[in-house]
């Protein structure tokens, strides 16, 4: 399931913590999203509600994290 793209929507990111989750809008769980994915996409950091553009890849424990991300514009 590697590099599948999918896009969503911020649903919360700890920029003191370093991570945080996306909403996918295509409905399936929710994407992590660790500070490293964000600075390798040249942002500072993520708020509530921007949009984006990413491609999925699954960690070590199984669940999804985002990578390669995009800010999409609307």
């Amino acid at each position: 399931m590697t590099g599948e793209r999918a896009s969503g929507t911020v649903k919360f990111f700890n920029a003191m913590k370093g991570f945080g989750f996306i909403q996918r809008d295509d409905g399936q769980p929710d994407a992590f999203v660790h500070i490293s994915a964000v600075e390798r996409a040249g942002m500072g950091a993520l708020n509530e509600g921007d949009r984006l553009d990413f491609e999925l890849e699954v960690d070590r424990r199984g669940k999804y994290a985002a990578v390669n991300l995009q800010s999409k514009a609307d």
